[in-house]
């Protein structure tokens, strides 16, 4: 049977097993049992309450289900989980995987017995570790009444006296002050934060200060004196900084000044085409541009790097939103093409078995030395046996084993997916918000190839065999204006090119799929 290793130290408890005792004493008990250890998952201070926190132990369940291996060995079941609801969870999909969890060095198995003690160890995790927690809060409570660090990142201002207590820096308190004053008096944070870096001050991490380093200096209520842990507030628990009338003026002004317009920048538009769209007519890049008109409106639109920036292409800049959303009403509409995604899917089925150069050769080495060991098994039945004889199966069985871990493993680093696998993941992008930013992004990064603009029409290019589309731009006009005036579909439409941006222009899906393929990808 082959297994796998899951260790895990918490940084709770620094008195408990290393990583490097657990991988010990689990490597024993698996030689105890005959088991063929094939790869380790360990989690390096990471708490054992929640397991999505943990990446090698999700690693480890998502492996499960290639069913390379049969058994998980932990140190103790509580290096598994502390958390009752995730064990019985992640238990129940590795069961349904093929998998059982070990404990090296409690009597657990797979008899009622067992099961009944794997539950008594659970549930003394799961008290252990609210018990540890309350503990904690505890102690820390108690840290703060008394004015004592309890940990974390040490506030600027401070140093931790041997006692644990708060002290204040002959240097670095006098800075502090000396920002509160500054910034009550009327200096703006930009002012204060250039002249600090000027003076060359760096931070308690070594860096230097930021605006964001201003501003949540002058919010810190700890320059007051004042110790906050949860819902204990001890007021002058250490020497303050800055008295209660300078401190209050500074929150009032930073209210104030955070109402000022200047401090809102606009969010960028996303350009969800860039870098795959490219000028027709002179085959270079086109890039993302906006204008502002005499109304205020602004217009976004894609221009050709050649025309806009050199002057050496005569084409014509295009509205953002009439490009992007032909390009989406295509990507969704292949995703509805059952026939397209059943071409994706044995595809991409096909590439991921020619991915791996390695994983055919080990399997066609175990090939031969099954057949050699037939052979030599075939010659020990006829009575041909020899010191040689022996030593030859015993080399061809080891080889054998090496072969089978070494099959595992490349299995367990480049899993191959099943058909159900690819087409469930893509079956995802079809239920996608077009109204979405990430969605619009995810779909143009997997399904786009590109998008070459001419004056005229578009040629989108998609990433599967025969994705390559053109459609003129006199189509989505009509296609618009079919979906918008039903009765009077003929009404003249205003050019692609300098249009505003609508949100009627990403309706055209159903009217678009009956547009031409009119070339092919070889």
């Amino acid at each position: 049977m082959k297994a796998v290793i899951y260790a895990r130290y918490s940084s709770d408890n620094q008195r408990e097993e290393s990583i490097e005792g657990q991988l010990r004493e689990c490597g024993e008990f698996a030689r105890r049992k005959g088991y063929t250890v094939i790869k380790t998952y360990e989690d390096r201070a990471i708490s054992g309450k929640k397991a999505d926190n943990r990446p090698q132990f999700m690693q480890m369940i998502e492996d499960s289900r290639q069913n390379n291996f049969d058994v998980v060995i932990v140190w103790k079941i509580d290096r598994f989980s502390r958390d009752k609801y995730d064990s019985v969870y992640y238990k129940n999909i590795l069961k349904k995987n093929g998998v059982s969890v070990l404990s090296a060095t409690e009597p657990i198995d797979d008899s009622p017995e067992g099961q009944l003690m794997e539950s008594i160890f659970e549930g003394f995790s799961a008290y252990y570790l609210k018990d540890l927690s309350m503990k904690v809060s505890r102690g820390m409570t108690e840290n703060t009444l008394k004015g004592k660090f309890n940990g974390g990142i040490l506030t600027f201002g401070y140093f931790i006296d041997e006692n644990r207590s708060f002290q204040p820096d002959p240097t670095k308190a006098v800075i502090v002050a000396d920002i509160f004053l500054r910034y009550a008096g009327g200096e703006s944070s930009k002012s204060i934060l250039q002249s600090l870096r000027e003076r060359g001050l760096k931070t308690n991490a070594g860096k230097i200060p930021t605006y964001s380093f201003i501003v949540n200096l002058l919010k810190n209520r700890r320059y007051l004196g004042e110790y906050r842990f949860r819902d204990t507030v001890v007021e002058n628990a250490f020497v303050p900084l800055v008295d209660i009338e300078t401190f209050e003026k500074c929150q009032a002004l930073l209210k104030s000044n955070q109402r000022k317009p200047a401090h809102f920048k606009p969010v960028d538009e996303k350009y969800f085409l860039t870098g795959k769209i490219y000028c027709g007519l002179c085959g270079g890049t086109m890039n993302g541009v906006s204008g502002t008109s005499m109304t205020g409106a602004t217009h976004r639109y894609y221009h050709c790097h050649a025309a806009k920036s050199k002057k050496t292409c005569g084409k014509k800049r295009v509205n953002k939103t009439f490009v992007e959303s032909t390009v989406l009403d295509y990507i969704m509409q292949i995703l509805g093409d059952t026939v397209i995604i059943d071409r994706i899917v044995d595809t991409c089925f096909d590439l991921q078995l020619q991915s791996s150069a390695v994983l055919p050769s080990l399997k066609k080495q175990l090939t031969q030395i099954k057949k050699e060991i037939e052979n030599v098994m075939t010659a020990i039945k006829q009575g041909i046996i020899t010191v040689t004889t022996k030593e030859t199966l015993l080399k061809l069985e080891q080889d054998k084993e090496s072969l089978e871990i070494n099959i595992a493993k490349e299995q367990i680093e480049r899993p191959v997916l099943s058909k159900e696998h690819i087409r469930h993941w893509i079956s995802k992008f079809g239920t996608s918000n077009l109204h979405d930013t990430k969605h619009k992004q995810n779909l143009v990064d997997v399904f786009l190839n590109s998008v070459y603009v001419y004056d005229d029409k578009m040629l989108v290019i998609l990433n599967y065999k025969d994705g390559e589309i053109c459609v003129t731009f006199d189509e989505i006009k009509e296609a618009i204006n079919k979906k918008e005036n039903p009765d009077n579909h003929n009404d003249h439409q205003s050019s692609p090119l300098e249009v505003d941006d609508d949100p009627s222009a990403t309706r055209t899906r159903d009217t678009l799929i009956k547009s031409q393929v009119l070339c092919q990808l070889s």
